[in-house]
């Protein structure tokens, strides 16, 4: 159907004579009205749009191809402060009920709460999300809520995507912007242009364009839906002349494929000098086409604007065939916005992060220098010690660290290396742990991850019950609202924390392994160093579990994903009184009441101030912070555990003996699980930690009696126990199952029913040591599956190495000073922690040898790229701010570089 003509030659069809000047694809049909093949029935239409779509799927596999290799991250963490100044309500009230959303281009993603009557409303909450999708706006709504009909808008602020490293990781106050409903765009077109000379029946020459709409993407969607459709426009100083497409329905990707034509010259004698006669070249140079998006609408308002595109006809002069991707922009109204001052002010704190991840092999030298950091001696000579060093902030090298440790199985040994080297260098064993050094930001982000389900399981109900039933519980007396009475208030705040005291203490069996087994280096380093302080293996323990983990996320329950937004001010007062509470219960100090500034929290602590607490206090953290490995060198003595009369079926231990049912008084350590006759005897039997491999419960009709259950050991022999009641049966099952998790050889599989008469009665088989049919339970939800991607973390720390290798090279010369000169420390070192010389040197070395190789390819990669892609192609379509700064920073790089 396709014919190419060279020259002047003239091809005649249904009477027409049409001259095509430059097209790949010809116009057929009348003069009055050419079509398109992709348009004209019959005309192998149906074939055509099959070829266009081959060649889409083929050029976006090619994409694929040349991205292989490189994944792009996306992540956002914002701060939404407070707003100010907003515009008083048009009524009597003029206060307004405020809440803010957080948006990519229009889609929200994020919503505070509402803060009532304010027209400076305080938020504080903070918003972490991964960004799947390109974007061309950050933008943060202020709403202000209307019961009876729909929520206005008062402003918006909107941080374009290339400039929000200008705003990075600090406090910024935004002018609100009026938001106007023909601005509110996002999406892009696609769009394929011709314009062609036509020679009509009697011999004359006319210019006709031909405006094909593709598809469009990433168009908004208005009140649940987007049923798009597009007009086309030709306008010039005197005429104006518009078409429109189909209405697609329910999409906001529409494949129209329609082709548009219009008649651009008047008819007038055929030139072969220019496409445009002379007298016409001013007029076609002021003509544009116009492409306007809309939203079909059912409601009487009219359809929504969704976007527009304007294209000036002159470009066409040097081509007379064009095809790209544009981004859709505003309508142009002419519209006047309000001043900003009118409109108040937004204060945020944004951090976007950008990371560029190359395939797995790029990554090995920095990252098998960091895993190894554990192994180093001294550890401050480690790579990921060094990172911490050089670091702005220590959160900054925790996050990706813990995150990368967790990932490869090694972050015990890392932070028991780092812990140990911190409190070698502490004088005060009551200063143990309580700075913001890596270690204890290493172990919050520990926390955070790993203990995410242990909070929800343990706070979140009484959390959600305290946010719900708004009990008064404020105890200043200063504070009282009136009517409410003082020891009402009082005896509400000491239930709730009796209640939060008892969950916490009693959680111990639920706490991750890898916390507990952090816990048990952190308790052994703090009692060899300080060994005349008994209390320093609890204090070492308690500064985490309850200082920075329980106490935050009872103060805070929204940044621990307790809660969707921060409390109300009410709610979060309680908070705060119960959160002083714990962390004082918790601390296990000698004086209490010197803890508290306030004497009215001293006079409540009475409440409080039992031995029993202290106690509860002790057993808790000898729980979580006790280790089924026996090491014999530890100083740790055996901690009791639990302990109390079962039932037992006799082992078989001797060859003759009977198997018979006996009462026993059972006791476990964290080191062994024994029994003997009664309490205090003689143990008759003695089972080490390291030797339970499995603890299950034993179905009924295996001997015919409940609350059993069985300790799996060594070479298949199984004890079998029945507990006093249900209850009983699951704290045994699940506090020998937390001491010995960390056991190497735990199975994977059991029985269970037990070995009678020659056979198991689960599985039949006849031989006793015939492995197990049923998984395992794996018993508590103590080792969370995080989804990590080490590469990603890798990539991380890469980019913190590279943007403080200023602070690297300093560093190095600190390592040089200190090994030649033996005398007073200069100043400007004196920031860095140096135990080795010589080795904190060659690791610097080899940290910036592998950065400089990533760098590399990292700028190879950008030159490559800078030389492959297409402005206005689907990845980077014309109006791409951030892409055409990239151009010319690639151009400048360059002009530089010849």
């Amino acid at each position: 159907m396709r014919r190419r003509r060279r020259g002047g030659g003239r091809a005649l069809a249904a009477g027409a004579a049409l001259r095509c000047a430059r097209l790949r694809w010809a116009p057929l049909g009348s003069a009055a009205g050419p079509a398109l093949p992709a348009a004209a029935p019959g005309s192998g239409s149906g074939s055509s749009r099959r070829r266009r779509r081959r060649r889409r799927r083929r050029k976006s596999s090619t994409m694929a191809v040349e991205e292989e290799g490189l994944r792009v991250f996306q992540s956002v963490r914002i701060k939404i402060g407070e707003a100010k100044n907003l515009p008083t309500y048009p009524g009597p009230n003029k206060m307004r009920d405020c809440y803010c959303t957080v948006n990519l281009d229009q889609e929200e993603v994020f919503r505070t709460k509402i803060v009532e009557k304010s027209l400076c409303p305080f938020y504080g909450e903070d918003f972490y999300c991964e960004i799947p999708r390109t974007f061309r706006h950050l933008s943060f709504y202020i709403f202000d809520r209307d019961v009876f009909r729909r929520d206005s808008i008062i402003g918006k602020v909107a941080i374009q995507k290339e400039d929000l490293q200008k705003y990075h990781n600090r406090d910024t106050w935004f002018q609100l912007q009026h938001v106007d409903a023909d601005s509110e765009v996002q999406g892009k077109v696609h769009l394929e242009l011709r314009l062609s000379e036509v020679i009509t029946d009697t011999g004359v020459v006319c210019h006709k364009l031909a405006t094909r709409v593709l598809e469009c993407q990433g168009l908004p969607i208005v009140n649940g839906q987007c049923d798009p459709y597009a007009t086309v426009t030709l306008a010039g100083p005197s005429r104006s002349e518009a078409k429109k497409t189909k209405v697609k329905k329910k999409t906001n990707n529409p494949h129209f494929d329609e082709v548009f034509y219009f008649e651009v010259t008047r008819p007038s004698s055929y030139n072969k000098k220019s496409h445009f006669d002379i007298e016409d070249v001013d007029e076609v140079d002021k003509m544009e086409i116009r492409v306007d998006l809309w939203n079909a609408s059912n409601l009487k308002f009219g359809d929504e604007f969704l976007g527009e595109l304007r294209l000036p006809l002159k470009f066409l002069r040097q081509s007379s065939s064009y095809e790209a991707w544009y981004f859709l922009q505003p309508r142009d109204n002419g519209n006047k916005s309000l001043k900003p001052d009118d409109l108040g002010s937004l204060r945020l704190n944004v951090v976007y992060t950008e990371d560029h991840v190359f395939s797995s092999d790029y990554y090995s030298p920095l990252r098998d220098l960091l895993l190894k950091s554990a192994d180093v001696e001294p550890v401050s000579a480690s790579a990921a010690h060094i990172l911490g060093e050089v670091c702005r902030e220590k959160q900054e090298a925790a996050i990706p660290l813990v995150r990368l440790f967790l990932h490869y199985g090694r972050i015990v040994p890392f932070i028991s290396a780092i812990a140990n080297a911190e409190v070698k260098r502490t004088q005060d064993p009551n200063t143990i742990f309580r700075g913001n050094s890596l270690t204890s930001k290493c172990i919050d982000e520990t926390m955070k991850l790993a203990g995410m389900h242990y909070l929800q399981v343990t706070l979140k109900p009484i959390i959600d019950e305290i946010c719900q039933v708004h009990k008064p519980c404020e105890i200043d007396p200063v504070k009282l609202k009136d009517g409410e009475n003082l020891e009402n208030n009082r005896e509400n705040l000491r239930q709730y924390v009796d209640r939060i005291f008892t969950v916490i203490t009693k959680s111990g069996v639920s706490c991750p392994t890898v916390m507990c087994d952090i816990f048990f280096s952190l308790r052994e380093s703090a009692a060899k160093r300080f060994q005349g302080d008994l209390d320093v293996r609890y204090t070492a323990v308690s500064s985490f579990i309850f200082l920075r983990f329980f106490a935050p996320a009872i103060l805070s329950p929204n940044l621990f994903q307790l809660t969707p937004h921060h409390p109300d001010p009410q709610t979060s007062r309680t908070l705060t009184l119960i959160s002083k509470t714990i962390q004082t219960l918790g601390s296990l100090s000698k004086s209490k009441s010197a803890n508290f500034k306030e004497s009215y929290m001293a006079t409540f602590y009475d409440y409080f101030n039992e031995q029993k607490y202290a106690d509860a206090v002790k057993n808790f953290l000898d729980l979580i912070s006790s280790s089924g490995r026996r090491d014999h060198k530890s100083i740790e003595q055996p901690i009791l555990l639990k302990e109390g009369f079962m039932i037992k079926r006799a082992q078989g231990r001797k060859r003759f003996g009977m198997k018979n049912f006996k009462k026993r008084w059972f006791r476990l350590t964290n080191h062994e699980f024994t029994y003997q006759k009664s309490k205090g005897d003689h143990p008759l039997c003695s089972i080490p930690i390291e030797n339970i491999l499995a603890v299950e419960r034993l179905e009924e009709e295996s001997f015919k009696m409940k609350n059993m259950f069985q300790v799996i050991q060594p070479e298949r022999r199984v004890l079998y126990i029945q507990a006093n009641n249900c209850v009983e049966a699951k704290d045994w099952i699940d506090i020998l199952t937390k001491v010995s998790q960390c056991n190497k050889k735990r199975l994977t599989v059991y029985h269970p029913s037990a070995y009678l008469n020659g056979h198991w009665l689960c599985c039949k088989a006849t031989a006793d040591n015939t492995p197990g049919c049923t998984p395992c339970t794996g018993g508590l939800p103590a080792n969370i599956q995080l989804d990590i991607d080490g590469d990603r973390e890798t990539e991380r720390i890469y980019s913190l190495f590279n943007l403080y290798m200023p602070k690297l090279e300093k560093m190095q010369e600190a390592c040089g000073s200190k090994s030649v000169y033996d005398g007073p420390e200069e100043e400007e070192y004196s920031t860095f922690i140096i135990d080795d010389p010589k080795e904190t040197y060659k690791t610097l070395k080899l940290i910036i040898e592998g950065v400089g190789t990533l760098e590399q390819e990292h700028a190879q990669y950008k030159r490559d790229k800078f030389k492959k892609t297409k402005y206005g192609s689907q990845e980077h379509p014309i109006g791409d701010k951030s892409f055409q700064t990239y151009i010319r920073q690639q151009s400048e790089i360059s002009a530089h570089s010849i």
